[in-house]
């Protein structure tokens, strides 16, 4: 089994950065100390930094892509992203489980193609942390064969953080192995 991590798509951060999901012009921020979660590249933010506070929708955006209906499960959360494009998750990164990302408390949960969720799963600061831990458990929950997708969210804000699907990585060089 393979998956992919997807990071927010840069044609969708263009929409965002001018009025996000909830029809409001984005919040900009300039990090004083740095830390937050870019959803852009799936890495911290530095000091200086400019970002944006965005609300996105991730499973609308989904379903209007795939024709699913994730109904009551639609949630609309606040993410930070990049003011300007950036250059997206850096290669170097590898394909797996972005340890960036990593936090106290993380919840993995799992939608079956027709938008309804399948599953949840509580992940600890530990595991979270530890991107093979965090990798072996999104494979398993991508073997059931009713997952399509998973979300990755942070629990103590309910922050969406990536998107998880099955299948090659893109960003795999000519001859890289995949994530197992």
């Amino acid at each position: 089994m393979t998956f992919e991590i997807r990071a927010i798509a840069p044609d969708v951060l263009d929409q965002l950065r001018k009025t996000d999901d909830a029809g409001r012009a984005p919040r900009r921020i300039v990090e004083e100390e740095g830390g937050n979660p870019l959803r852009c590249c799936l890495r911290r933010s530095q000091a200086g930094e400019a970002i944006l506070l965005a609300a996105y929708a991730p499973l609308r955006r989904w379903a209007v892509e795939t024709g699913a209906d994730p109904g009551a499960y639609e949630e609309v959360g606040p993410v930070f992203v990049h003011e300007e494009p950036c250059e997206g998750p850096r290669p170097e990164t590898g394909p797996g489980y972005p340890a960036a990302m990593g936090g106290p408390l993380r919840v993995f949960r799992t939608y079956r193609a027709d938008g309804s969720i399948l599953d949840g799963h509580l992940v600890d600061a530990h595991r979270s942390a530890d991107p093979m831990a965090a990798s072996i458990l999104l494979e398993t929950l991508l073997e059931n064969p009713e997952a399509a997708l998973v979300h990755v969210r942070a629990v103590e804000f309910g922050c969406f953080l990536f998107e998880v699907r099955r299948g090659v990585p893109e960003s795999l060089p000519t001859g890289a192995a995949p994530v197992r």
